[in-house]
Formats: structure tokens, C-alpha cells, sequence
């Protein structure tokens, strides 16, 4: 048991750790959900991935480096713009509501009625 207890390491095979360098072609994932994010809540109206898309596009705008503001394509105050803007499609029936339909007038869409036997 005691000749185990002896480090058999070697000083001179040790590699000192060097960081691996960060690769120009990796994506930003907080980006790509800040812009992506108030596409869905406008299609779908949904206020609560509204206020996540605000947040998302907030965070990506304020951690946004020299790097990524020479190579996005958009700004990020545009993703925080369209974000807004998705909160914006969101509640717009509390401010505008749709219009009603009359009574029995249908909405327009669907096929005229039969018409009566002559």
C-alpha cells in the first residue's frame, strides 16, 4: 500500500491549459431570439411572448459588443423597435376593439344563401 501513495506524475508532460479561441462564425442565440420572438407574438397575439421578446431584445441590445455592432446586419435598437411593436399588436383590441357584426349579416366571407325555388 505505501508504494501506491507515490505521485508518478511527470512535470515535464504537463500542458498548461490555453482557452480556445472563439469562433467569428458562432451565433448569438439572445439575438436570434430577440428578432424572432416579436415575429411569433405578432402572428399569434399572444402578450406574454410579447413581453418575453421585449426582455430578450432589451438584454441582447445592452450585452451588444463593438464586434457585433460592426458585423450585425440590423442594429439592436431595431429588435427592441419590433419588439414594441409586437406589445403593440398585442393589446391593440383593449384600445380597438373589433368591430361586431350585425345580427345574421355573417362576415362576408362564407357563400351567398340558396336561393328560394321559383
Amino acid at each position: 500500500m505505501a508504494a501506491n501513495k507515490k505521485d508518478m506524475r511527470r512535470a515535464d508532460l504537463v500542458v498548461p491549459y490555453a482557452e480556445p479561441a472563439k469562433d467569428k462564425s458562432d451565433g448569438d442565440m439572445a439575438s436570434t431570439m430577440a428578432s424572432t420572438l416579436p415575429m411569433a407574438a405578432i402572428f399569434t397575439r399572444n402578450k406574454v411572448v410579447g413581453w418575453t421578446a421585449v426582455i430578450f431584445a432589451l438584454q441582447s441590445w445592452l450585452a451588444e459588443t463593438p464586434e457585433q455592432k460592426r458585423t450585425s446586419s440590423t442594429p439592436a435598437y431595431f429588435s427592441v423597435g419590433m419588439s414594441f411593436m409586437s406589445l403593440l399588436v398585442g393589446y391593440m383590441p383593449l384600445f380597438l376593439p373589433p368591430t361586431t357584426n350585425s345580427a345574421g349579416a355573417g362576415s362576408l366571407t362564407e357563400a351567398p344563401p340558396a336561393a328560394p325555388p321559383s
